[in-house]
């Protein structure tokens, strides 16, 4: 921020989280500067004919986007004729007031209406693109003095007394013509590298199953494999399903157990999301209860979960030692490792080989759970034990590689945006002052 001056003379706003703004500023509450402040309304379910219209009629869902074009969702012009369903013009506020992602906010570049989750906003007198990015800087602030039951609720009393920060009119157009431009030159920024991370995602997958299906060695002799979707495999390898190369195949225990503060840890799929196991968000069995567990279902190192509810092919191979048992959701696979490592049959199953056999499993079937025959019907590709490792070696080498990549990029994007929220904070507060261009 630097290259911006300020302005000539400040002075105490008189809000604590405000500060000192420049001296020609002034601060008001939104109920005398904004002609419309009002909460949306969801009309009758009952009633098809409102429904599935050309009204564009927005959610919280649609807010994801900071500018407004087109709802999922649509009312019918019968809708509108109801009194308490009001049409926002172009060039309003929407803000969620309640639920999961309350203080989002978005700028309406149409004409709509929206649910009951929502309340939107209308100036007359003031510059509706400078009031979106002045409530967007300060929506961290509407979170911090909401009122709470369990989650912030921002309603229109809220609303009406919350004060803002204006500048005259002609410098507030400026000033959102100024962010306009910036924050496009930014978002287009993060935009490209958000796409550079799928391309190394999609570089990562292509990398997985050239390897898994093909080798590393394209000197030697290939053979049909026998599966159209596969194509040609190297001639020393086979096929087969992986109940042939398992000692057992078994999901987790069918109810829940009595959960505790302390005891033997009981892993669920949301233990699988990241790479390594989180001992502080797991849950705890007593030790009785998981020796009637593990007699049928004993995982032990070197064994394979897999998940096979809610997220399918999740993976985990159990590098650890502590005792634990596991939920229904997972399966236990206990490969025979003369036969095949753990590693490269993870490898597979992040493949093709298995999101293929889904995708042929679901022309007949909606597959949104993984049953224990299915799995153990898998295909897998069976290499020379001689040159397993080496193609596991081989992909995690490059997996580093594209990771660190794909990890410079995120951290750049993070930079990107936290340099966006300080250039709004610093230009819509008066911190520095928009020049002439």
């Amino acid at each position: 921020m630097s290259s911006f001056e300020r302005y000539s003379a400040y002075r105490d706003s008189g809000i604590k989280w405000l500060g000192e703004i420049p001296e020609h500023w002034e601060v008001k509450k939104l109920k005398f500067i904004m002609s419309q402040i009002q909460t949306g309304t969801t009309p009758s379910t009952n009633n098809k004919n409102f429904f599935d219209g050309n009204l564009n009629w927005f959610n919280p869902k649609d807010l994801n986007r900071e500018f407004l074009v087109e709802s999922e969702n649509k009312l019918t012009q019968l809708a509108l004729q109801r009194k308490e369903i009001k049409l926002f013009q172009k060039d309003s506020i929407l803000i969620v007031g309640i639920g999961a992602t309350t203080g989002k906010i978005a700028y309406l570049n149409i004409n709509g209406t929206f649910n009951q989750q929502i309340t939107g906003f209308h100036s007359n007198i003031h510059d509706n693109k400078f009031l979106f990015y002045a409530m967007k800087n300060f929506s961290n602030i509407f979170l911090k003095i909401a009122n709470y039951t369990t989650l912030p609720i921002l309603n229109n009393e809220f609303f009406n007394s919350f004060f803002i920060l204006l500048s005259p009119k002609q410098e507030q157009i400026k000033i959102a013509s100024f962010l306009d431009k910036k924050t496009k030159q930014l978002d287009q920024a993060i935009e490209q590298k958000e796409q550079l991370i799928e391309l190394l995602k999609e570089r990562r997958q292509i990398l997985i199953n050239d390897a898994v299906t093909k080798g590393l060695d394209r000197t030697v002799s290939f053979k049909d494999s026998g599966v159209e979707w596969i194509g040609e495999i190297p001639f020393d390898w086979k096929s087969s399903k992986l109940k042939f190369i398992s000692r057992k195949i078994i999901d987790g225990t069918h109810f829940t157990p009595t959960y505790q503060d302390k005891g033997i840890v009981f892993l669920r799929v949301t233990d699988l999301h990241n790479k390594t196991i989180d001992l502080s968000q797991v849950r705890y069995i007593s030790e009785i209860e998981h020796i009637e567990l593990v007699k049928r279902c004993r995982p032990e190192k070197g064994d394979l979960l897999l998940s096979k509810n809610g997220t399918i092919g999740l993976t985990k191979i159990v590098d650890w030692d502590f005792d634990f048992s596991i939920f229904v959701s997972l399966c236990l696979i206990k490969i025979i490792h003369a036969i095949m490592i753990p590693e490269l049959l993870e490898y597979q199953i992040k493949s093709d080989i298995f999101t293929q056999q889904l995708r042929e499993a679901g022309k007949t079937t909606s597959v949104t759970n993984l049953h224990l025959e299915m799995i153990k019907d898998l295909l897998v590709l069976i290499p020379p034990k001689e040159i397993q490792q080496q193609i596991v070696n081989y992909i995690e080498k490059n997996n580093q590689k594209i990771d660190k990549a794909i990890t410079l990029q995120q951290q750049q994007i993070i930079k990107l945006k936290e340099y966006k929220t300080t250039l709004i904070d610093s230009v819509v507060t008066g911190k520095v002052r928009v020049n002439d261009e």
